[in-house]
């Protein structure tokens, strides 16, 4: 094979694949060999590599070795858990791509005890001063040599360092102690002391999403704090969501049932007639009905409590007729009112918004 005379100061690949076919027009049948041609693609892919970077719109060898380990993760985790895709969020961090891998960096520690990790990082830095000064084809070779060393020193800590991955803290959930206690804040609003409670939508979130499991350990437990704490989610649930949001019930079972979000939208739009996309139909298992059950026990706390603990402050709608605490939580702020409150309820007021789904 001849020598082949490349011009590395050309950098878009329609330079350079103009020059590539000025090569290949000029070069006999015989200089053609796999190994040749591979060497000439190389060559456009780079600038088309470097190019598409600058616009963000490529994925790089080592980002795609990121998004199909979480692909993989994700849907074989699907596939096992009973409450199907959501019950994975209990699973990870805000960061979808820790599953199943948790972050790693190389420590002092690391540095200092894995034998040749030291020297390894001495060499990538010279390697890396080298490619600073570098350019065309010794560039491109310094790069693709810096992937494989950066590659091999997280290799090299974790044959002497294996990560460590959080799988399960509480092997019995059933054992925590969930005593309470309530109290009202200087806002008016709830508060609870507890470990896990039914104000936080963050807490409602995770229990709905292992509902199936946590039911079955308490099952026959009614010594436990658990039992009664999913009794009162039980409560909570149907009465935030069955008569006033039963499509959001209805969400609710097939998501406990286990059926996965493609199958929830074909039942719910065969019901109900509206056809909600995949992500919405997520975000309202995963934010807005825990919100809802959130909100709904925050309010029965604070009629328990200026019914029996302290006397509190009533007043009727104007609309519904019903007669309801006078707070915040019941009637919105109305600073030219003589209580500070509207004369009609948030319930009234917020009634028109919420009709199509209350049908």
């Amino acid at each position: 094979m001849g020598e082949i005379k490349l011009d590395y100061t050309l950098q878009t690949p329609e330079e350079r694949n103009e020059l590539v076919k000025k090569i290949i027009d000029n070069s006999s049948p015989e200089d053609l060999t796999p190994r040749y041609l591979e060497i000439l693609s190389d060559y456009i892919i780079f600038a088309m590599d470097k190019q598409e970077r600058k616009q963000k719109n490529i994925l790089t060898d080592n980002h795609m070795v990121t998004v199909n380990k979480r692909e993989t993760s994700f849907q074989g985790l699907a596939d096992q858990l009973e409450e199907g895709e959501d019950g994975i969020y209990g699973m990870i961090a805000n960061d979808k791509n820790i599953i199943f891998t948790p972050k790693v960096s190389i420590t002092k520690h690391d540095i200092e005890t894995v034998p040749g990790l030291k020297e390894l990082r001495e060499a990538i830095a010279e390697v890396e001063t080298e490619c600073k000064a570098a350019t065309g084809k010794r560039k491109y070779a310094l790069k693709k040599q810096l992937i494989e060393m950066r590659q091999d020193q997280y290799v090299l800590k974790s044959s002497y360092h294996p990560p460590m991955s959080y799988i399960n803290g509480v092997k019995s959930f059933a054992s925590l102690d969930l005593s309470e206690t309530f109290s009202i804040d200087a806002e008016g609003e709830p508060r609870s002391d507890c470990l896990i409670n039914l104000f936080n939508p963050v807490h409602v979130s995770a229990l709905l999403c292992h509902y199936s499991a946590l039911k079955e350990e308490v099952y026959d437990k009614f010594y436990t704090d658990l039992y009664y704490l999913i009794m009162d989610l039980e409560n909570l649930i149907d009465e935030t969501l069955k008569q006033d949001y039963p499509l959001y019930f209805d969400l609710l079972v097939y998501k406990i049932d286990g059926k996965q979000n493609i199958e929830i939208q074909r039942l719910l739009a065969e019901k109900y007639n509206i056809t909600y996309s995949i992500e919405y139909l997520s975000s309202l298992w995963r934010k807005k009905i825990p919100k809802l059950i959130a909100e709904k026990a925050q309010e029965k706390c604070l009629m328990w409590y200026y019914t029996t603990q302290e006397y509190g402050k009533w007043k009727r709608c104007s609309r519904c007729g019903q007669i309801k605490l006078s707070h915040n939580r019941f009637f919105s702020k109305n600073k030219t009112s003589k209580d500070g409150f509207y004369s009609i309820c948030k319930k009234c007021r917020n009634k028109k918004g919420g009709a199509t789904l209350r049908k």
